[in-house]
């Protein structure tokens, strides 16, 4: 098994077993060991690399204990402190791991609930960890841009030069990232000013903020949107759309060759194709995405397995304020689901992959 599989199975068991797990020592067993094991390379249940409740006297405090120790070629290297899956992570309630830090060997301190994986080093200062990690590793939301890193911090390829010579630009972009992210979800005065400032020139006085906080929050939300579009249109094209009137799949007597008269009123819509393209790539996975078009109407959008009427897949109804999807069952008959965004769509791939199975058959 390589690392990535080796990544993903541990992360599997996360998203499988984390509701169960309420005790601390519960996540060592249930994803640190294995994450230890596993994915790092040690030898869990070899002494000589990985050391349960380290011990090293620091200054005054004597006795004190952190969770894990990872020795390589005779050095502790790595010194890993947990805490419960879905605990918050901060170096406050590890005060250990910083104090040991500076009295070991170990150049990389590790914080985790099994699920969150913190990293640090002493980029900012020698010998004295970092008040913040030079990478975050969540198994319930891999970023690949930090698996290669996290494949230097195993047993089989430690490079601890070349994890130094990375880490502050890991460090810096990926705090960046995080911190972009957080703009999106919940933008900041300090944000929310600044963009605002570009399109608004009077005092920003707190009625001021209030109106172009949910303003900026949306104009995000849009920007992100219509990238995302436009990647979709370029990479799948949307020359399989056809605009049609009337509903083409009435009663499901329509005939194959059925051509519409005309495309009075019909618009179809930038969310429309998102979802057009969002089903094809779900159902890609059982049948050329070519075979998969789509065709508009005043009333829905329709999408069918070979452009041919008796062979719907999904329908789009999107020309209201509340947005639903309708799937079909055995019998063709169509039930709406509401969608609170597009990304609703993929909670309903299951689904929309067997409607393509029996088309199929």
């Amino acid at each position: 098994m390589d690392f990535e599989e080796s990544l993903n199975q541990v992360a599997a068991k996360v998203r499988d077993l984390k509701d169960g797990i309420e005790t601390e020592e519960a996540t060592k067993t249930a994803f640190i060991m294995p994450f230890i094991g596993q994915v790092l390379g040690y030898d869990v249940f070899n002494p000589n690399e990985v050391v349960p409740e380290f011990t090293a006297d620091v200054g005054v405090k004597k006795g004190e204990k952190v969770d894990y120790a990872l020795v390589r070629d005779d050095q502790v290297q790595i010194l890993i402190e947990c805490k419960k899956v879905g605990a918050p992570l901060s170096l406050e309630n590890a005060s250990q791991l910083y104090r040991y830090f500076a009295v070991t060997n170990a150049r990389i301190g590790v914080l985790t609930n099994g699920q969150v994986w913190n990293f640090y080093m002493d980029i900012d200062e020698p010998n004295r960890m970092d008040s913040k990690p030079f990478l975050v590793l969540d198994l319930l939301d891999i970023d690949p841009t930090v698996v290669p890193a996290v494949e230097k911090l195993t047993k089989p390829a430690f490079d601890l030069d070349s994890i130094a010579s990375s880490a502050e630009e890991l460090k810096y972009v990926g705090a960046l990232k995080r911190a972009v992210g957080d703009e999106f979800r919940e933008p900041s005065d300090d944000f929310v000013k600044l963009l605002a400032s570009h399109v608004y020139e009077g005092a920003f006085y707190a009625s001021v903020m209030d109106k172009f906080r949910p303003l900026v929050s949306k104009a995000l939300k849009q920007y992100l949107s219509d990238q995302v579009n436009d990647r979709l249109k370029t990479a799948l094209g949307a020359d399989d759309i056809k605009i049609g009137t009337g509903d083409d799949m009435e009663d499901n007597q329509a005939q194959e060759d059925e051509t519409p008269a005309d495309d009075d009123g019909v618009v179809t819509t930038e969310e429309e194709i998102a979802a057009y393209h969002i089903v094809k790539a779900i159902a890609c996975s059982d049948v050329d995405p070519e075979r998969i078009t789509m065709r508009d109407a005043k009333s829905y959008c329709s999408i069918f397995l070979d452009d041919n009427n008796r062979k719907p897949v999904a329908r789009l109804f999107f020309n209201t304020k509340q947005k639903y999807i309708g799937l079909f069952d055995e019998d063709k008959n169509v039930t709406r689901h509401p969608l609170e965004s597009l990304n609703g769509i993929y909670a309903f791939a299951d689904q929309i992959r067997e409607e393509v199975q029996r088309l199929l058959q």
